[in-house]
């Protein structure tokens, strides 16, 4: 694994292409002043979760805390990261369509509910 520099990472943009592909301020799951802090924070909030980098100041620890819960999340930034995780972590909706009996027209014309068809194998 191969250590990150802190100013590497300071001067990187955080985005989630797969999560929000047109940048966080355009999903409308964050306010501008969250969606600033995730750009230019997350970078290094995801290191020192991953393990990446160790933190240097009392402010990286209380990232990490407020990433693993261990504390309630305090500034924009630390608030900002927590609801990102939840977001990103919730669960996902079934079909976009609902779960409903199909339905099937038999040769009268008649509609009927889920029909069971009995199969005898020999």
């Amino acid at each position: 694994m191969t250590k990150l520099s802190r100013d590497y990472l300071v001067k990187r943009i955080f985005s989630d292409l797969k999560n929000y592909p047109y940048g966080f301020s355009r999903s409308g799951d964050f306010s501008i002043s969250e969606s600033k802090a995730l750009a230019q924070h997350g970078c290094i909030i995801a290191a020192l979760v991953d393990g990446q980098i160790e933190p240097q100041t009392i402010e990286d620890e209380g990232m990490l805390a407020a990433a693993f819960g261990s504390k309630e999340p305090e500034g924009v930034t630390e608030k900002a990261w927590v609801k990102y995780q939840k977001r990103i972590n919730r669960p996902k909706l079934g079909s976009v369509y609902g779960n409903h009996c199909s339905t099937s027209v038999n040769d009268a014309g008649n509609i009927n509910e889920q029909e069971d068809i009995e199969v005898e194998i020999e």
